[in-house]
């Protein structure tokens, strides 16, 4: 499945008008943070985020671009990814879609909605409930964690 749908000036243009919309300041910093994150595909933790952002920004803090992240996630220009895989992991394809996560090496890869079965409820949700999105974690082992080579070294190991 394609990252975005739409290219990467289309989208820090839509970037541009959402950050308007919502009232956040488009800062320099900010289209550099927002743009690193469209040009990775592997849903990146803040600090590979912030590594990216230092090779334009040298003198850029890593306290900044968590709290841009952070700003991010709070305007709903951001998703959070697997929170409860060790770091926290971002995702700037809002669209609808789910996540393939390899268990050995953590990679996550996105996998489109039209690629699964719709999720149904079988049971009444609690009381008071409000579903906001549904999100399908599927776990396994990526192609280079699952090669023959990959499986032979940890079993060695």
């Amino acid at each position: 499945m394609p990252r975005v749908t739409m290219d990467i000036p289309e989208k820090m243009a839509e970037f541009s008008r959402l950050c308007t919309q919502r009232g956040l300041a488009l800062t320099h910093q900010r289209q550099i943070i927002y743009r690193a994150l469209l040009e990775t595909y592997d849903h990146p933790n803040p600090e590979m985020v912030y590594e990216r952002v230092r090779l334009e920004l040298p003198n850029v803090s890593l306290g900044t671009v968590y709290k841009n992240l952070k700003t991010f996630l709070e305007a709903g220009l951001l998703r959070e990814v697997s929170v409860h895989h060790e770091a926290m992991r971002m995702d700037a394809n809002t669209e609808p879609h789910h996540h393939l996560v390899c268990v050995r090496c953590k990679s996550i890869m996105d996998i489109g909605v039209g690629d699964l079965d719709p999720v149904v409820l079988r049971r009444r949700l609690p009381r008071g409930f409000r579903l906001q999105r549904v999100n399908v974690e599927i776990q396994g082992l990526c192609a280079a964690c699952a090669s023959p080579a990959s499986l032979e070294s940890s079993v060695e190991g």
